[in-house]
């Protein structure tokens, strides 16, 4: 498939930092990299990229396969929690800040994004991928699961009982979690607006079916209401000051 809106988005956002800063590499932080699978292709297309993770075993797999794709010397692994990066990341050291799946399992999301600010330059932006509240209700109620549905409905925070997620988002909450920490969001997309509805044979008996969702997910990324029940959401935010 071809690369997504969240893809498209950051990748529209790295052209417009190599402009502003004369073809000088741009600077990612990517926070709960993991094992690499962002940090890797972005420093392949020319970044600089600090990786903060807490789990060595991932962060052995990101050495591995930076050494592989000949990315080494452009990829800086820093074992630590999301809410040390104050003590591990310069401030205003980076163009772009990503933190994929991270706001859901971190202990306090407005302690860690206000960190992510602080790392930003100005004029640099947060990508930020959450679960989507809004979709797992729904999701469970199709499946029939309508005791989960009540419990994710009534819930403060969007989660199940001995669930790994700490919390979830809805496009409202999130929305609100960056402006309050002083960012302007400018960009606000579903993932898996239709990929995660689409039944699995449909793609095996079509070829080409795959390639139409992959267009139509594109499409439809930024409209709303079916951007609103994405399995995921994604908010590009930029610091402006």
């Amino acid at each position: 498939m071809r690369p997504d809106a969240v893809r498209l988005a950051i990748d529209a956002e790295l052209a417009a930092v190599r402009r502003r800063r004369g073809d000088v590499a741009a600077r990612v932080l990517d926070v709960g990299g993991g094992s690499g699978v962002l940090a890797v292709p972005l420093a392949a297309s020319g970044c600089v990229v600090t990786v903060v993770e807490p789990n060595p075993n991932a962060l052995a797999t990101l050495s591995r396969r930076a050494e592989d794709a000949g990315v080494a010397d452009r990829i800086t692994a820093v074992q630590a929690d999301s809410d040390a990066l104050g003590q591990v990341v310069g401030a205003g050291s980076a163009d772009l800040v990503v933190a994929h799946g991270v706001l859901e399992v971190v202990d306090d999301p407005k302690n860690t994004v206000a960190a992510m600010v602080d790392a930003l330059a100005v004029d640099g932006v947060v990508s930020v991928v959450v679960a989507n509240r809004t979709a797992a209700l729904l999701h469970h109620a199709i499946a029939g699961r309508l005791a989960e549905a009540r419990a994710l409905a009534a819930d403060p925070a969007g989660r199940l009982p001995d669930e790994p997620l700490l919390r979830r988002f809805d496009t409202d909450g999130l929305t609100h979690l960056l402006t309050d920490a002083g960012l302007v969001v400018e960009l606000l997309h579903g993932q898996g607006v239709l990929t995660d509805l689409v039944p699995g044979a449909v793609l095996e008996q079509d070829p080409s079916a795959e390639q139409s969702l992959a267009e139509l997910e594109r499409r439809l990324a930024a409209t709303a209401p079916l951007r609103d029940i994405a399995s995921r959401l994604h908010a590009v935010a930029r610091r402006v000051a």
